[in-house]
């Protein structure tokens, strides 16, 4: 089977679902230069990539990229084109024309904006929900968001799909030649990523401030752009537990830190899925997560941490003291996590489910079998 993947993003999602195809499709990933750079090394050898120019929202240069993104579509040929995205507003443009081409699917990772989300917020609305309205068919990450999926941008139930987010393991893959740095008494907790308003970083702040002398040497890092958690320093407990890196963190950075740490923490007010629960799972390192979007059920499914309710600081504060309390409990919850990153969410195993899904959506579209039969790859 032929698979073109589009990629305006998020970056780590598109990688793992690329190499999670390649053992099963001849796949030909259309990304952005500026995203992708400097990341070839971390796709399978067996992907075509495909680098182009993708300017800025704003920029008329947009109708030139639409170009290059429709003659490296013809030229692939492909018996499915799969957007993994659906927040990008030119590709609009040209859904019609992808649809001639072969079956269009999108992937929305978040079927409503998240508050305070500004990056998203930027694009509007409506954009997103064109992509989605104009595609054959979604993908979301998880079975409660398919009802949702399917009200907002008005699709049957049978055209709204469900397929895990797959691991991210590059970050780990880069860790091995790292050592790790010796353990210290208490508990190192991180929470990374881009930090906004649905974060929870405010409650994260209030739970430390609650376990007053709970955790001896607790110590919190918070690495991510977007709001700084400096600001918030009114709410701190003790100023000295905490190491916050603000602005971007470099792949090595992070692999660093999430190799360093004992427990990542997601205290989201609001969510859909996490990519960086998925870096989490492939570091073995279990996980603190507010019941949220897929958050709770798929954590409690995967074994691979604690879940308590969003918007209760004093839960979450026990949770990190019981992780810290009780070792043999962190080191299960660890070896949940890690098998399940190797096991269910293993962007192979992952990838299987998704040729199986666009052999489906082609026989549907032709259910007499008038096109060329789909050739799929057998693991190697």
């Amino acid at each position: 089977m032929r698979v073109v993947l589009i990629a305006p993003g998020p970056v780590d999602h598109a990688i793992a679902c690329a190499n999670g195809l390649a053992p099963h499709a001849e796949v030909t990933l259309i990304a952005p230069a500026r995203l992708y750079a400097g990341l070839e090394r971390w796709l399978d050898p067996r992907i075509t990539l495909r680098l182009i120019g993708w300017p800025r929202t704003r920029s008329p240069r947009n109708l030139a990229m639409l170009g290059r993104v429709m003659g490296l579509v013809r030229r692939a040929r492909p018996d499915v084109i799969h957007v993994l995205s659906n927040t990008t507003v030119w590709l609009n443009a040209i859904a019609p024309l992808l649809r001639r081409q072969a079956p269009l699917i999108t992937t929305v990772h978040d079927v409503t904006p998240h508050p305070g989300d500004r990056e998203t917020l930027q694009l509007p609305d409506w954009t997103a929900r064109l992509m989605a309205r104009q595609s054959g068919d979604l993908v979301v990450h998880g079975a409660g968001l398919r009802a949702a999926a399917a009200r907002r941008f008005d699709k049957p139930p049978s055209r709204v799909h469900v397929l895990p987010h797959p691991a991210i393991t590059r970050y780990a893959e880069a860790a091995c030649d790292m050592r790790p740095t010796p353990p210290a008494p208490g508990l190192r907790v991180l929470l990374f990523g881009r930090m906004f308003a649905y974060k929870g970083v405010d409650d994260l702040l209030r739970a430390e401030s609650l376990l007053g002398d709970r955790i001896p040497g607790l110590q919190l890092v918070l690495a991510g752009r977007g709001d700084d958690p400096n600001d918030l320093s009114a709410l701190m407990g003790d100023p000295g537990r905490y190491r916050i890196h603000h602005g971007f963190i470099a792949d090595d950075h992070a692999s660093r830190l999430f190799l360093d740490c004992d427990v990542v923490v997601l205290p989201y007010a609001e969510a859909s899925q996490s990519g960086v629960l998925m870096i989490a799972a492939t570091f073995g390192k279990p996980v603190i997560v507010t019941d949220v979007g897929e958050l709770g059920s798929t954590v409690r499914a995967a074994g691979a941490g604690l879940v308590v309710p969003p918007r209760d600081p004093a839960a979450l504060a026990d949770a990190m003291a019981l992780l810290h309390d009780d070792s043999a409990l962190r080191d299960r919850l660890g070896k949940g996590a890690a098998a399940w990153a190797d096991g269910p969410v293993r962007p192979d195993h992952v990838g299987a489910r998704m040729v199986a899904l666009y052999a489906l959506i082609r026989q549907r579209r032709d259910p007499l079998g008038r096109t060329d039969a789909p050739r799929i790859r057998q693991p190697d």
